[in-house]
């Protein structure tokens, strides 16, 4: 998990309903009275350190990012290999299609080792509380109120991963698709065990329990890493005949090259690291995707579940909301499980903005105790602060509008206009969402960049500036955010990895 600072007026941060303090008997507490004694740990984040990283723990929803943010990387650095047109190659690759018919189209893969599939939504053909709620969405979002169940279910039904053109700007509802098949979640951990248990018996070493304190360099602008291969403190050393790939995350990658000299000298030099290279982008550039939801309650269920897109009136270039609707509770992260309140619905958009303007996050050091957690800084609303404000006001104005649409059900809200309250103004909801946004899709830590950039840290090969025979390959790489959801962009671009890697072999 991570603890960390979302905002950078303390007063704020401090007002957030799920703030995790550690307790004098060692316990967590969530909540803004911690007992005497506590100490203040900040906002909860979690990570999933298990084989699979967090496509063992998330939400297991795929989604590609908009060809102009591939096409973003491939202008930043001149090489067009980052073009959306290219980049789909490597979804073909990895991906085995369930919910299109097999060998359908070029667009899509078949026979990869990453099970894809499309949530069922034969539930539109059914009258119900929750298919007139989508069908009141899809009005809402610029359909015909009068379309028929069978339409609703066309609409539904649509591929959010299509190779449509016009696919980074369609609105309306749509159903999940995730990286999992018959409910069964499906991830790079299945293919690392398959790859460990093949019978042609792959040199494939792979060891847990086991954390990486330092790169060491055998010879000038060479790497391999030094690890510690037990939780117990036992060290060791492990060499590489060719090169050493980092992926340690976001927030784990910029800390493990910091340790080991390579990152903002001023930094290094306040804890005495020998300077190995100076690259003052290193645990810079972070950016994430701003959630927020409009939570609440009928008063008789509405069980269902739909996806839907919008675009507000200060999107850049393409959609810039993507909602999750449901009965389900996410209004924020916190160590254990939220609870279940009868009859509760939400519409998140949990995983947006689809092009965030805060950029200014940061991971620095606190000490040079490798199993000390850095100092993360999200940094939310220090840059477009109004314009990302105004973009969530205007979801929640519209969940809101889709949610009390139900004449028979009545929906009472209790995010973010509170339960009872007599008044929910722009200002106050505005209030609300500076204290009660989270997040959880951080990438751009030691971001790829143009050659003359001095802040990039990365060539457009993955390739660390200055240091040979050393890459990073994880969602830290990316310069812009890649999409609402990184994981799909991120699987992808580990494919784009594997094939500098050979090409240098």
């Amino acid at each position: 998990m991570g603890l960390l600072r979302t905002r950078d007026s303390p007063d704020i941060d401090s007002l957030y309903d799920f703030t995790t303090s550690n307790t004098t008997d060692g316990d967590f507490y969530v909540g803004l009275d911690p007992p005497a004694g506590s100490t203040r740990l900040g906002v909860y984040y979690p990570r999933a350190s298990t084989l699979g990283g967090c496509a063992m723990h998330n939400a297991a929803t795929i989604s590609l990012p908009a060809n102009v943010e591939w096409q973003d990387i491939a202008d930043l650095t001149g090489d067009e290999t980052w073009s959306p047109d290219n980049m789909r190659k490597y979804l073909v690759r990895l991906e085995r299609c369930n919910y299109l018919v097999n060998g359908s189209t070029a667009s899509h893969g078949f026979t990869g080792y990453l099970d894809t599939s499309q949530s069922d939504y034969s539930w539109a053909l059914n009258e119900s509380n929750v298919s007139t709620l989508a069908l009141h969405a899809s009005t809402a979002l610029g359909y015909p109120s009068n379309i028929n169940s069978t339409e609703l279910a066309a609409l539904l039904g649509r591929d959010i991963n299509s190779v449509d053109k016009e696919r980074d700007n369609l609105l309306g509802v749509f159903t999940p698709h995730t990286h999992s098949r018959n409910g069964v979640r499906s991830s790079p951990s299945n293919y690392i065990r398959a790859t460990l248990g093949d019978e042609r018996r792959f040199p494939l070493t792979l060891q847990l329990n086991t954390l990486a304190t330092k790169i060491i360099f055998d010879k000038l602008y060479s790497a391999d890493p030094r690890h510690d291969p037990s939780q117990i403190g036992v060290s060791g050393e492990a060499f590489a005949s060719k090169e050493v790939i980092i992926a340690g995350g976001v927030f784990s990658t910029p800390k493990l090259l910091k340790l080991s000299g390579i990152g903002p000298a001023d930094e290094l030099a306040k804890f005495d690291i020998p300077l190995v290279k100076d690259l003052p982008g290193v645990g810079t550039n972070m950016h994430d995707n701003l959630e927020g939801v409009i939570y609440g309650t009928f008063e008789k269920p509405v069980v269902g579940f739909w996806d839907m897109f919008m675009r507000t009136s200060v999107a850049e270039r393409t959609r810039d909301i993507h909602f999750y609707c449901g009965s389900f509770n996410f209004i924020g992260f916190f160590p254990g499980m939220p609870g279940w309140a009868e009859n509760e619905f939400e519409c998140g958009f949990m995983q947006l903005q689809l092009h965030p303007r805060n950029i200014n996050g940061t991971v620095k050091l606190r000490s040079t105790d490798p199993r000390e957690a850095p100092d993360i800084h999200l940094g939310f609303f220090s840059q477009g602060d109004d314009a990302d404000l105004y973009s969530m006001v205007e979801a929640i104005n519209l969940g809101r509008s889709v949610l009390t649409s139900l004449t028979e059900n009545i929906f009472t809200e209790h995010r973010p206009c509170r339960q009872g309250a007599t008044s929910c103004t722009t200002e106050e909801q505005n209030a609300f969402l500076r204290a009660q946004t989270y997040s959880h899709h951080v990438t751009g830590s030691c971001a790829i960049g143009a050659d003359d950039d001095p802040m990039a840290v990365l060539d457009s090969k993955f390739r660390v500036r200055g240091i040979q025979e050393l890459r990073v390959v994880d969602g830290s790489v990316f310069p812009v955010q890649p999409g609402e959801v990184p994981t799909l962009a991120t699987f992808m671009g580990s494919e784009k990895a594997l094939d500098h890697v050979l090409a240098d072999v």
